[in-house]
């Protein structure tokens, strides 16, 4: 069991922070150590967590990044931060491909871990890292930042206020022109669109059909558009909902059981690493619609009547960085003795990545080491 996990108490009275290490010194670390410094200035984070290291396969990396974003503690391999004692939370930031061997490994040293999304390259993966984390009664949560903010809430409460009536269709896209990023075209590090962008806009409709997989998806139509190393560089998908309306295969073949006799919902998502897009996410339904600007990190909602009259406008409060939810809620659920976040549990985490294997399958993208 780790430092920390299950002594929230003793930890409020002896003054002890969640200490938060980072795996990795890339782009999306650079993120994370902004986000951690911000939230220990932080009057409602300052008594949570502590910005403590960070590791890289490169001493001088590391020390460089420790040294700017004001870490005490820098590793030049990840084997010295597994060895530290005093690590309760560590971040893994390095591709898709990694996550499953290099949290299993913190797992076993006694590691807590966020592990940014995707959460691994495949949902194989995903159950012998989850298997881990159930055999080291420890935290393991994935990073995809948009199931921990206040704007799933706001959105979420719309929907649920009937304002917009029933719910019949999604769309959601997510497109930045990223291909020239080594990491995004090889298939080696679990490259495409879809793993690194194709992923929110999947999520952002699980959340509004109410997560947890209570809706079953009875068809899937999808494509994609290779890239010349074979990933996906653009891909579309249609998700179709149990209801009377709708029949066929589901997102593992089976033949889908269809109890209700209301219309089902049609949600379609888009994700390419090619060109830039909206990045709207549109909910319509029968009395109305809402327009989610940037379902990436959710800006502001638009609620639209019938009529297309814009009914209420909605800014998403201000925040630090917004990966600052998903800290506190892993540090939270550390100190509670949780291993897992009501915002992101496992179950949903396993779903998607059953859902990306079943788009994959149907693609005939497999990556080499699969």
């Amino acid at each position: 069991m780790g430092r920390l996990n299950g002594r929230r108490a003793e930890a409020r009275e002896q003054g002890l922070k969640v200490n938060v290490a980072i795996l990795g010194a890339g782009r999306i670390a650079i993120h994370m150590a902004e986000t951690l410094t911000n939230m220990a200035a932080d009057e409602r984070y300052a008594d949570l967590i502590a910005p403590y290291a960070v590791a890289a396969r490169d001493a001088d990396r590391a020390a460089a990044f420790a040294a700017q974003h004001g870490f005490p503690v820098s590793y030049g391999s990840y084997e010295e931060l597994l060895a530290d004692p005093n690590v309760d939370l560590v971040y893994i930031a390095t591709p898709h491909s990694l996550h499953a061997e290099q949290g299993i490994a913190c797992l076993e040293a006694g590691k807590n871990i966020l592990v940014e999304k995707s959460f691994t390259a495949n949902a194989a993966q995903a159950r012998d890292l989850l298997a881990a984390a159930d055999r080291t009664g420890l935290l393991c949560t994935e990073a995809i930042w948009t199931r921990y903010m206040p704007s799933r809430a706001m959105i979420d409460g719309i929907v649920a206020s009937g304002r917009i009536g029933e719910v019949r269709a999604i769309n959601a896209n997510l497109c930045y022109p990223v291909s020239g990023k080594a990491r995004m075209t090889d298939p080696a590090l679990a490259g495409g669109a879809l793993l690194d962008v194709g992923v929110y806009p999947l999520n952002f409709i699980d959340m509004v059909m109410g997560g947890h997989g209570e809706t079953p998806i009875t068809r899937i139509d999808t494509s994609m558009m290779p890239y010349e190393t074979g990933v996906d560089a653009q891909n579309a998908t249609t998700l179709y909902y149990a209801g009377g309306a709708n029949g066929g295969d589901g997102a593992n073949g089976e033949a889908a059981s269809v109890t209700s006799n209301t219309p089902g919902v049609m949600a379609t998502a888009v994700s390419s690493m090619l060109c830039a897009s909206d990045r709207d996410g549109v909910i319509w339904g029968t009395d109305g619609y809402i327009v989610c600007r940037n379902i990436n990190n959710v800006e502001a909602i638009d609620v639209y009547g019938a009529d297309h009259a814009l009914a209420e406008h909605i800014d998403v409060p201000a925040q630090l960085t917004g990966y600052e939810y998903e800290v506190a809620a892993a540090a939270n659920a550390i100190l509670d003795g949780r291993g897992e976040c009501a915002e992101m549990p496992h179950a949903d985490t396993l779903r998607i990545m059953e859902l990306m294997d079943a788009l994959r399958a149907r693609w005939g993208l497999r990556y080499p080491f699969e």
